[in-house]
């Protein structure tokens, strides 16, 4: 699909949507787009303004030269590892669309065991008081809200760009009066006395040392901020256990999301601060250690 083949009008040369999917997802597989289809079907739906299914349904028909050009430019900076969510301006979590920009952490299909999990401890409770620390897109907290009606939900995000576009999000999902955004660093924004049953959180837990060796995509275009948990990335880790289980009730459970080798590092942290049950770890759907989470005493 490059432009020396946008000039040539045999009946051989027409762009369907077919011929566009094989040509992109073979150029991305070339620049080590490790999801090199998908990318390309959520590329040329927005492209064409239309469902991804109906790409299976529409296999023969044409691009029109302006659907051609978006799709070009489009492709053209994925294959420069520019994330795919940023391009089109959104991330499917959990069933519900996130509005994300660059700047702001692109929800992943891994966060979502951290809301299974809350949501499976909240179902045991009456009207939970749940908070969700570093929401970033907001869409913990969006997602905990859909699903618990009950649930009483607070989000919190330190980052002006990010809590603006947690601000959108939670508008667009109808759920701005059932979420309280509060802006500031971690507990800092929370009333004094302010007591929950779910403490959730999906917070820096990268090593600084990793950071350099992560995929381009994230390496070069996500905000490091929300990602470098510091030496141990457990910076901010520590800092919600040992100012948190004073912010939770008797018999309410902080639940964490980190990388699988720190599962036992955090269980040990859970264990240290002496008033929590003993830890269990959540596996996500490869079979990773994902969620580790206590109940308080």
């Amino acid at each position: 699909m490059s432009e020396g083949t946008a000039h040539q009008s045999s009946d051989a040369e027409v762009w369907t949507v077919k011929k566009v999917l094989d040509w992109t997802i073979d150029h991305l597989k070339k620049h080590e787009c490790e999801t090199a289809r998908l990318d390309a079907e959520i590329l040329l739906a927005f492209s064409r303004g239309c469902q991804r299914i109906q790409l299976y349904t529409e296999y023969d028909a044409p691009l029109t030269p302006e659907e051609r050009a978006k799709m070009r430019d489009l492709v053209k900076r994925r294959a420069g590892h520019e994330p795919v969510a940023y391009l089109v301006g959104f991330r499917e979590f959990f069933g519900l669309d996130f509005e994300v920009e660059p700047g702001v952490l692109i929800p992943r299909p891994d966060t979502e065991t951290l809301v299974v999990t809350a949501l499976e401890l909240a179902r045991e409770m009456e009207s939970p008081q749940v908070i969700d620390l570093c929401t970033g897109s907001g869409c913990v907290a969006a997602a905990i809200a859909e699903n618990c009606k009950s649930a009483v939900v607070s989000a919190v995000e330190i980052d002006d760009q990010a809590f603006a576009v947690a601000t959108r999000n939670l508008a667009k999902h109808e759920l701005g009066d059932r979420v309280t955004l509060l802006k500031g660093d971690l507990f800092q924004p929370v009333p004094e006395g302010g007591l929950f049953d779910l403490i959730v959180s999906n917070p820096p837990y990268v090593t600084t040392a990793e950071m350099d060796t992560l995929p381009p995509d994230v390496r070069l275009h996500e905000p490091r901020r929300a990602l470098d948990g510091g030496a141990d990335g457990l910076d901010i880790v520590r800092r919600i256990i040992n100012d948190g289980h004073g912010r939770l009730k008797s018999g309410g459970a902080m639940l964490l999301e980190i990388s699988s080798e720190q599962a036992p590092a955090v269980a040990a942290l859970f264990a240290q601060a002496g008033v929590f049950e003993p830890a269990a770890t959540v596996k996500d759907l490869a079979g990773h250690s994902r969620v580790v989470w206590a109940k308080k005493k």
